[in-house]
């Protein structure tokens, strides 16, 4: 009976552990005790005043949904790409600048210091998505016509991105005169909680109904699964793959929204430096693959906010910035060992030498 009672607790423990998303919440739950223990405070929520002069919400959660949601947009994206083509794409950082870049082109003008914004921000935006989209396909046509490695293809953005940036608008830093402009990276007035909570809310809504109601998912999934079984069964593997970059292109492009709308204006070498390593170790938290095939987007999703909790922890301990790199690179080394087949076949090993009942069994 003891024997039953230890392997059915086991069988449990397996069930759970296997679960894709008890990496992501097992991280958050750890980095939820941690900044307890090391200070109570860290959970509190107070109302302050902005510089606006509006009531918002503060507090280190606040952060994390706020910043967290800009990433949660990229990963969904940067999920897709991975699941497809089964490489990332490097790309992104630079692909938000040079978006960015042309949206502040078409508020400000030829003119860097403008009294007036010369465009709506409605048309500004859709500028930004069709640059983005454009980039987003620059890159899957490499990957998916010319069959070049991934982060080989987006190297060239990664690489010559932050220039575009800069000559779009003259090497000058623009700066938007509406106040309106700025409830997109800050608060709505009357609204205490982020805009890009909004934001991020809208675009999932947006990505599970058309996973729902479209074979997007499953194709997706198909083309990095087996490119070739894929095709005998009627999906174009190249239309799929130069889609999925696409997507990720229109997504960078509401990232880079969010982000030029937090200063109004743009640091070309700056503005959303190494993102690109947050959104892809987002999909790797999530428990995807990044040799591409099966996916979960809310995995995804919900790894963005854990990199977000991990990053805001960071700096509570007084983590310099240029190091994060390197501790989010640990955390990367880590999940890519862990996914492994070989780490799975071992631990799947030592859960049946811990299992007597299924030795019985056997």
């Amino acid at each position: 009976m003891t024997n039953d009672k230890k392997g059915n607790a086991l069988g449990v423990i397996k069930t759970i552990a296997s679960h894709q998303l008890f990496i992501p919440l097992l991280a958050l739950v750890l980095l939820a005790v941690v900044n307890l223990v090391n200070d109570p405070t860290f959970f509190e929520i107070k109302n302050v005043t902005n510089n606006a002069g509006y009531i918002v919400k503060s507090g280190a959660l606040i952060t994390i949904l706020d910043y967290g949601s800009e990433l949660a947009i990229l990963a969904i994206g940067m999920t897709l790409v991975t699941a497809a083509s089964g490489g990332q794409d490097i790309s992104v950082g630079a692909t938000i600048a040079i978006a960015g870049s042309a949206m502040l082109r078409v508020l400000c003008g030829g003119n860097s210091r403008p009294d007036t914004i010369q465009a709506p921000i409605i048309v500004a935006f859709l500028v930004a998505c069709i640059v983005g989209m454009l980039c987003g396909a620059f890159n899957g046509m490499l990957v998916s016509i010319f069959k070049i490695q991934p982060m080989i293809a987006t190297l060239i953005l990664f690489t010559a991105g932050r220039s575009i940036a800069a000559w779009i608008n003259n090497n000058e830093l623009p700066i938007v005169p509406d106040p309106k402009f700025a409830y997109f990276g800050g608060f709505i007035p009357g609204i205490p909680i982020p805009t890009t909570v909004f934001i991020a809310a809208i675009c999932i809504v947006i990505i599970a109904l058309v996973l729902k109601f479209t074979n997007l998912g499953l194709y997706t999934q198909a083309v990095g699964i087996n490119e070739s079984s894929s095709r005998l069964n009627g999906i174009n593997p190249t239309f799929i793959k130069f889609l999925s970059f696409v997507i990720l292109g229109l997504c960078v492009a509401v990232a880079a929204l969010i982000k030029v709308s937090r200063l109004s204006t743009i640091n070309y070498s700056v503005i959303a430096k190494d993102i690109e390593m947050d959104a892809i170790l987002a999909v790797a938290l999530g428990g995807n693959a990044l040799s591409g095939g099966k996916f979960n987007i809310w995995a995804s999703i919900l790894g963005a906010y854990v990199i977000q909790f991990l990053t805001t922890t960071l700096y509570k301990f007084n983590v310099p910035s240029d190091a994060l790199a390197a501790y989010k690179a640990v955390v990367v080394i880590i999940l890519v060992v862990f996914s492994a087949p070989k780490a799975r076949e071992y631990m799947e090993m030592l859960v049946k030498k811990l299992n007597p009942a299924r030795k019985e069994a056997a």
